[in-house]
Parts: structure tokens; C-alpha cells; sequence
């Protein structure tokens, strides 16, 4: 089956071509429009979509070496996200769907993050543990099948993602800010203050990063400027070393508990290369496998909802209706 596939569910407006499960074209236009304001600003957003979704759409097909009346099955991501760039994939790949007569997917953003991971390993058995960790999210499920997922953690306030967007603006990184902070973390020395991380209940493998922002934050404010300028970099390292504790500590848990053998990161800071050398380190300590997919799979991606679409065919879930709606707000599970 050859799927097209849009997602439009943020600032990255992209079009995959697949034919039974492997990617054929997987092309990302970035809105450097945010830039400038240091986040993504919605109406600027679904106006960039608007502009750029027809081309897209077409280097997709072009790179893929598929013309426009060969694909079988579109498929968009209809939630979560914001609300004015989701409706733009969206309408588009219905409409497309219903002048072709073409079945149509709506695929939750959150499952093609967990199922990024099988696109160049699908060899993957399930269940695994995905610590799906971005810039709105951070989940740790367990996999059991398509459509079967148990979420056993999730981050109570801010995403890690989040915190680190939070804490290049406190360090005046540009934005993106984990790429920025990971690469100034290199530079500097992990030991040189302990940050928190949070204790929640005994029993929870829930994460909660807004404690440790707001320590950054003061941390920052009560340095002389001379001082802040000198420690950047230990603060980006010390801030990092954090997030990876609290990630480490609850994935070793969850390990032990659900006994599965395969652990996954996916979403966009598994670009994060120190935090995917922490989990690989401690999931050969416990006897697992580690995967995370590429870079290009990581982001928010079309490849990833076209993956979705292809196991969701192959498991012969019902197609959706062309009445679905945009959910900004969409739940996992």
C-alpha cells in the first residue's frame, strides 16, 4: 500500500510517501518565523502551513518517485497540537482523500512518536517501554500492541522539552533551546551545582521538571554578571545532568517493574545525544535493548503518522470517518 502522509501538528509542515512500511520520501519544511520571538507563535504558524503545504506535498510525491493517482491511503495528523496547524494537514489530507475516493487515517501525534522508532527497526517486538520525551511531552508507556499502550509516567507539569526551551531563555540561547543548551553543556562541568529532582510520591514514576527551571532561574538571577558569564556552561551541564537523574531514575524503575526487554526513546529531545548515551548505558546495565530513532524521525515528522497508517492497515483498524476534527488536546489513551 502506498500511504501519503502530513503532519502539521506544530511549526514543521512535512509530507511522507511510504509503500508497505518503508519510507520512501520524508520531506520537513522548518518555519524560521519563531525565531525572532523565541517560541512558536500559532497564527504565524498555520499561516506558514497554508503557504507551504501544496509544495511540500508535491517535493514528497516527486522524491518518492510516486505520481498523485498511485496513492492508496492518506493519512494526517488530527491532534494533539495547535489547534489552526493541525486543521491545515488536516483539511487538506481529507480533501484530497475525498476527491480521490481514498480511504483516510487520523493519526494521534503521539503514536507516531511511539512508533517512530520501528521504522528502521521493525524488528522491534512488542511489548517495549517508549520514554517519549519532547518539547509538550513527557511519557513513559509501555507498548503492547497498536492501539494497546499503558502510560505508567508523565510529567506532572513541565515537559523536559519545555524546561530546556525555559532554561535557554534564562541563559540567553537562542531558540530552539536544546540543541542550544546540549551543545553549551559540553562545554561545561556537570559537578559544578546539584540542581533538584523532584521526589513525588514513593510509588509514582511521574517526572515534574518546573522545580528545576525555577532553580536554574534563581541560581541565574543571584550570580554577578560577570559570574553568569563565566558558569553558562556549568549551569547548562548541571541543569542537564538533572533531567537525565530524573529520567534514569524512573525508567530503571520501570524496567524492574513491567520486565520488559526493549527500551525506546523517541520524540524531539531524543536528539539529545548525552541523554541517548545515559539510557543506552543504562539499559545495557539492566540487559535490555535500546533503540531511538534518527534525527529526521525524532522531530515531528509525516514518516512517523505514515508508519502509524501502514500498522494500522496491517492490524485492519476501521479507517476514519472524514467528519474527524482537530483535537488539540488529544489524549494517548
Amino acid at each position: 500500500m502506498q500511504i501519503l502522509a502530513i503532519e502539521t501538528s506544530c511549526d514543521e509542515t512535512s509530507a511522507a510517501m511510504l509503500r508497505n512500511g518503508q519510507v520512501l520520501s520524508n520531506i520537513i519544511a522548518s518555519q524560521e518565523e519563531h525565531i525572532v520571538y523565541g517560541g512558536v507563535v500559532p497564527e504565524l504558524a498555520s499561516r506558514a502551513h497554508v503557504a507551504k503545504i501544496v509544495s511540500v506535498v508535491d517535493a514528497a510525491l516527486q522524491r518518492g518517485g510516486v505520481d498523485k493517482h498511485d496513492i492508496e491511503l492518506v493519512a494526517a495528523t488530527h491532534g494533539p497540537g495547535l489547534v489552526g496547524s493541525l486543521l491545515v494537514g488536516l483539511t487538506f489530507a481529507k480533501g484530497l482523500a475525498l476527491s480521490r475516493n481514498l480511504p483516510f487515517y487520523g493519526i494521534n501525534h503521539l503514536e507516531g512518536h511511539l512508533f517512530s522508532t520501528l521504522i528502521e527497526y521493525p524488528h522491534i517486538q512488542m511489548p517495549f517501554l517508549c520514554l517519549l520525551v519532547s518539547g509538550g511531552h513527557t511519557i513513559l508507556a509501555v507498548v503492547r500492541d497498536v492501539g494497546d499502550y499503558e502510560i505508567i509516567g508523565q510529567t506532572i507539569d513541565d515537559a523536559a522539552g519545555e524546561a530546556y526551551d525555559k532554561v535557554a531563555k534564562i541563559l540567553g540561547l537562542p531558540y530552539p533551546g536544546g540543541p542550544a543548551v546540549e551543545k553549551l553543556a559540553r562545554q561545561g562541568d556537570p559537578g559544578y551545582v546539584r540542581f533538584p529532582v523532584a521526589n513525588l510520591k514513593s510509588a509514582s514514576l511521574d517526572f515534574s521538571f518546573s522545580g528545576l527551571k525555577t532553580a536554574v532561574l534563581y541560581h541565574y538571577k543571584n550570580l554577578s554578571e560577570d559570574a553568569q558569564e563565566k558558569h553558562r556552561a556549568d549551569i547548562a551541564a548541571a541543569f542537564q545532568q538533572a533531567v537525565i537523574a530524573a529520567l534514569k531514575k524512573n525508567i530503571e524503575v520501570a524496567l524492574e517493574q513491567t520486565g520488559v526487554q526493549t527500551l525506546t526513546m523517541a520524540g524531539g529531545v531524543a536528539q539529545n545525544k548525552t541523554l541517548a548515551a545515559a539510557l543506552q548505558q543504562l539499559a545495557a546495565a539492566k540487559g535490555c535493548d535500546f533503540y531511538s530513532p534518527k534525527p529526521q524521525y525524532c522531530a515531528d515528522n509525516a514518516a512517523m503518522i505514515g508508519y502509524a497508517a501502514h500498522l494500522f492497515a496491517t492490524k485492519k483498524r476501521p479507517f476514519s470517518n472524514l467528519s474527524l476534527s482537530a483535537v488539540p488536546n488529544l489524549p494517548l489513551i
